[in-house]
């Protein structure tokens, strides 16, 4: 791999990670639970994708297994993570159940 080539893709990773930040901090509370569904759906791509490289490398390394492998585990902690935040996050928005007016005053 080319020194330039490197550091060309250190530029874009540095770049993508300023213009990710700068378009999440935008983001108003309310676009919050369908955006995470959307990150979920996209974790999900990934995990797949890192499944399949894995299964369909040629004599891989230890270490390419290695890193495949932490990348499928950190993936899939991401994307249970998400669906349990959004899950919690809808909960807080739905009704809560009516007490009858004789249990709230402690007469059973």
């Amino acid at each position: 791999m080319e020194s330039g080539s490197l550091l060309s893709n250190i530029a874009i990773l540095v770049l993508a990670g300023f213009v990710g930040f700068a378009v999440i901090s935008k983001v108003p509370n309310t676009l919050h639970t369908p955006l995470m569904s959307g990150t979920n759906a996209i974790h999900g791509i990934v995990l797949l994708g890192g499944l399949i490289v894995l299964g369909r490398l040629e004599n891989p390394s230890v270490v390419d297994m290695i890193i495949l492998v932490i990348a499928i585990a950190f993936g899939t902690i991401n994307v249970i993570g998400g669906f349990l935040v959004t899950d919690r996050m809808l909960g807080m928005f739905k009704s809560k159940p009516q007490v009858p007016a004789q249990q709230k005053d402690g007469d059973a």
